[in-house]
């Protein structure tokens, strides 16, 4: 940016941001409209891929993950105002524990349920233990 810019825009800020220039309602809302027009392309994006052979079939689940951690990203920064600013380390740490005790819920939920599976009884096994009784 220009030097005449930086300082009309108060300097470099990042995306979902409001200007330090800019106040009042105006400000506001045109980050939360940019932010609903981006999550709207995705989720048509990810709908449409599912409807049409443009992407090959086994690889329709990596690109719907992918379009659901764009849209979780464009979420963050354009409606929760996540971002990377020092003012925010507190609001990066505890998006970061809440991703760290996320992660550990469903890697112990899948642990669990492997186990279970694991260690139970053949379905023959208990057809017979039934029809014996």
């Amino acid at each position: 940016m220009s030097g005449q810019h930086e300082a009309e825009w108060g300097g470099e800020v990042a995306p979902g941001d409001e200007h330090k220039v800019d106040s009042g309602a105006s400000a506001g809302v045109r980050g939360y409209l940019i932010g609903f027009a981006l999550s709207s392309l995705l989720t048509a994006a990810s709908f449409g891929i599912v409807g049409t052979t443009l992407i090959w079939a086994p690889g329709i689940p990596v690109a719907l993950a992918v379009f659901a951690v764009a849209q979780m990203g464009v979420h963050l920064v354009f409606f929760l105002h996540v971002s990377s600013g020092p003012d925010n380390t507190n609001n990066i740490l505890a998006l970061a524990f809440g991703v760290m005790v996320v992660a550990i819920v469903i890697s112990g939920s899948l642990w669990i349920m492997y186990h279970l599976n694991q260690n139970m009884m053949p379905m023959n096994t208990i057809t017979d233990l039934h029809l014996q009784h």
